[in-house]
């Protein structure tokens, strides 16, 4: 039977101007080297093998917006979050696409 897949968005959908909207927060689920190599200003760096042990680090009853390099992992990780429920969905393209949208990166 197919899995279905977990809520997404893709980064073209973002404003620019503010790509993480008001009351969501960027859930990085990137290993520590992707993350140092460069990462979303104001993300939450949580990598996807400590994501079951530290989920309760995300703020309480924040969006989750999930991204990883380029949208596998960060899928997995949406369809975890929600079924553990917290309201998540997935950065299609991941920083990849982010990156290419001029998207700002620290």
């Amino acid at each position: 039977m197919p899995t279905s897949q977990p809520p997404a968005i893709p980064v073209a959908a973002l404003d620019p101007s503010a790509p993480v909207p008001p009351g969501t927060t960027l859930l990085d689920v990137r290993e520590r080297a992707e993350w140092d190599a460069g990462h979303a200003p104001d993300a939450v760096h949580i990598p996807l093998g400590e994501l079951v042990e530290r989920a309760g680090e995300l703020p309480a009853g924040s969006r989750l917006l999930v991204v990883c390099h380029s949208g596998g992992r960060s899928a997995r990780a949406t369809t975890w979050l929600n079924e553990a429920g917290y309201h998540a969905v997935n950065l299609d393209g991941g920083m990849v696409a982010w990156t290419r949208a001029g998207l700002p990166v620290v």
